[in-house]
């Protein structure tokens, strides 16, 4: 048997709860650092570091305002959140320069929506092979990069494009 060692895992695994808030609205009170993995903010909406990304650079584009539907959104919110979708594709082909990528919402909890309550769209960049036998032998995914970089190299990014 193969072992992957993943040292960071250990504390999730000491220190883990279940998040009394919403994550996304929670991390929206915090200052912008690899903790909170907040790395852009517009006026409706913000762009975050998803924790636990299916490749480096998954991003998730969140309203600010608290809903867990399209229809609930205003009009600002949703023009906002089609810009950042934009601007994040911009930023992660710059940095990583991925041949493809899946974006969607998982609306209700049905749906796979983790966080059902706060509706919030994916940015996943995608490769020809970036599923390999991990993922569909071990049910595992593996990443080449630890999300602080992760967060570093694309903030660093949007600041170029400023």
């Amino acid at each position: 048997m193969k072992q992957i060692w993943s040292p960071w895992r250990m504390t999730y695994i000491r220190d883990h709860q279940a998040p009394k808030g919403c994550i996304f609205c929670d991390a929206l009170q915090k200052e912008d650092t690899c903790e909170n993995l907040i790395v852009k903010r517009g006026p409706q909406a913000f762009v975050i570091l998803n924790r636990y990304p299916y490749t480096s650079g998954h991003v998730m584009v969140v309203p600010f305002q608290h809903v867990g539907t399209l229809a609930e959104l205003n009009s600002h919110a949703t023009a906002d959140i089609m810009h950042l979708i934009q601007q994040s594709i911009q930023v992660i082909n710059q940095v990583y320069k991925p041949e493809g990528y899946n974006i969607g919402a998982n609306l209700g909890a049905v749906a796979g929506a983790g966080v059902a309550e706060h509706v919030h769209f994916h940015v996943v960049p995608r490769w020809g092979g970036d599923t390999n036998f991990m993922t569909s032998v071990g049910d595992v995914r593996v990443l080449p990069e630890d999300l602080c970089e992760t967060y570093a190299r694309l903030k660093d990014a949007w600041r170029q494009m400023a």
